[in-house]
């Protein structure tokens, strides 16, 4: 499976953070299996569809599509980047880039986004285990490295 290739899992079910309201992203319950603690991995239901609120004030980072279960950041063995602003939380969590190693290689010749896309090319990457978004981190370091880029 390519962790960057666009995801096929669609449904008709929610996907509105409820604690929010903002639309959330459909989320592989692998995800959920390899990034929440072990006492909230006991409450997940496998049999439920879960999503991702990327919403940055919201406390909600993963909620069943039926409503009734959330997970915070708390609840994670990582801090999630949507969530959290400390400059040591990963930006690309297979390759640990964080914000402040990002910043560190602005303007240098590491050209950090280009040997993501490297890794990523050669099936290096396991954004789907990694990444609290499930999916490919890349996005996340072209906005953050833009926007170092406009100030």
């Amino acid at each position: 499976m390519d962790c960057c290739a666009p995801s096929n899992n669609t449904g008709a079910a929610r996907t509105d953070c409820p604690s929010c309201g903002e639309k959330g992203k459909n989320i592989q319950l692998i995800t959920l299996k390899s990034l929440l603690k072990a006492s909230a991995l006991e409450k997940i239901e496998p049999e439920n569809s879960y999503g991702f609120c990327s919403n940055s004030v919201c406390s909600t980072v993963y909620f069943s599509m039926n409503h009734l279960q959330t997970f915070a950041e708390s609840d994670l063995k990582v801090p999630v980047y949507q969530k959290n602003p400390s400059m040591n939380v990963p930006v690309c969590y297979c390759f640990d880039w964080t914000r402040d190693r990002l910043l560190q290689a602005a303007g240098t010749h590491q050209q950090p986004a280009k040997q993501i896309k490297v890794h990523v090319q050669a099936g290096r990457c396991g954004c789907e285990l990694n990444n609290p978004q499930g999916a490919c981190c890349l996005g996340n370091v072209n906005v953050f490295l833009g926007g170092l880029n406009k100030g």
